[in-house]
């Protein structure tokens, strides 16, 4: 038996839901295939975006990022037209501290480097930046050491991965996408253009166009596409906490070392993550791991330190080597699309980034897409 749709988009995560929801939309015929692998980083996300704040110093990405996050508030409406679940997506603040001497430093290159971009960039919106006095910070998330100097910014957002997922694949329904728990064994490549791809089960599903939207497995085609696809997996470890006390309003907090604290309003906290490259497709914690995480809680909020923990997640993250998005068609294979490599910022850039290839499948767009094309490496 085979099937014939369009538009074939392999994984599901967040850029592969939102891939195939903005083809559906545009009423492409659409089959999503994800076989839901253990340690998909969608999963796992702490979902911050706040891009203005990032202490990333490369423009490419801090310039995609504001374009990225700008375009959830669009998204957002658009899912709360067409489906009626919960989608994750709630604007909030971010509160940067240095805690001790050492990282005042730090805290003043990091406020210059947010009001540049607030006056380059308009990130985070102007007048949305306010330093804050201890006794201010600690009010404001009531678990913080006492803090040297600390900033809020009223102009960030938190996403949930796996409800935002859930939002786009029931608004692409609403646009007759079709999904499938199915993982693809191979993609159907003939003269040098797509053909569909073939199931675990054998079964053929002939298609115009396919998307490789794989997370950190998405250099499994690699070989048939004639390209490299350097995505390797880097582990993320996050704990989520129960915290007896309103979390609602409490922002999300950062603190110089790559880890942060993210409030929701369940009373629960998440706390995270580590950044394990080199550790393979292997998706459990470890004793190292939530070391790094827990100490880090107790260094930064001493208040979280009898907090329950209600659960622990663990993500590969698609990491390529420049720390870049892999964005477009493929050269060479006419009908053959990429989507992938965000690393530890999927949650952030994936949305937008579905849209972006989804546009150039359309043939409308491919050119936003250059600067991420695979042939780069």
């Amino acid at each position: 038996m085979t099937d014939r749709y369009e538009a074939v988009v392999v994984g599901g995560g967040i850029v592969g839901s939102s891939v195939a929801y903005h083809l559906a939309r545009a009423g492409v015929e659409t089959l999503l295939a994800d076989r839901r692998d253990e340690g998909r980083a969608t999963d796992a996300g702490a979902g911050i975006l706040s891009p203005g704040t990032t202490s990333r110093d490369d423009e490419t990405w801090v310039e995609f990022a504001v374009e990225a996050v700008d375009y959830y508030e669009e998204l957002v409406a658009a899912l709360e037209r067409e489906q009626d679940g919960p989608h994750g997506y709630t604007q909030c603040d971010l509160l940067t501290a240095a805690l001790n001497d050492a990282e005042v430093d730090a805290y003043e290159a990091a406020l210059e480097r947010v009001r540049d971009r607030q006056a380059r960039l308009g990130t985070p919106e102007p007048g949305t930046v306010h330093e804050l006095d201890p006794a201010a910070a600690k009010a404001a998330f009531p678990p913080l050491a006492e803090p040297k100097r600390a900033f809020r910014s009223d102009d960030a957002a938190r996403v949930d991965g796996r409800e935002f997922e859930g939002a786009l694949r029931r608004a692409g329904r609403t646009h007759g996408l079709r999904t499938r728990e199915a993982s693809v064994e191979r993609l159907s490549v003939a003269a040098d253009t797509v053909r569909g791809v073939v199931l675990e089960s054998g079964q053929r599903i002939d298609a115009a166009n396919v998307v490789v939207a794989g997370g950190a497995w998405s250099k499994t085609f690699a070989s048939q596409l004639g390209v490299e696809v350097p995505v390797e997996p880097q582990r993320g470890q996050i704990v989520h906490l129960d915290v007896a006390a309103d979390t609602e309003d409490w922002p999300i907090v950062s603190a110089f070392r790559e880890q942060y604290l993210v409030p929701w309003d369940d009373g629960r906290v998440v706390a995270g993550a580590t950044r394990e490259t080199g550790a393979g497709y292997a998706p459990q914690t470890t004793v190292e791991g939530l070391l790094e995480v827990f100490e880090e809680v107790v260094r930064v909020a001493p208040g979280l330190a009898d907090a329950a923990v209600r659960e622990e997640r663990v993500g590969l993250r698609p990491l390529t080597p420049d720390g870049l998005p892999v964005l477009g068609p493929v050269p060479g294979v006419s009908g053959a699309y990429l989507c992938t490599g965000h690393g530890p910022t999927g949650l952030q850039l994936g949305p937008y980034s579905g849209k972006l290839v989804a546009d150039a499948v359309r043939g409308d767009g491919a050119s936003e897409c250059e600067r991420f094309g695979v042939g780069r490496f």
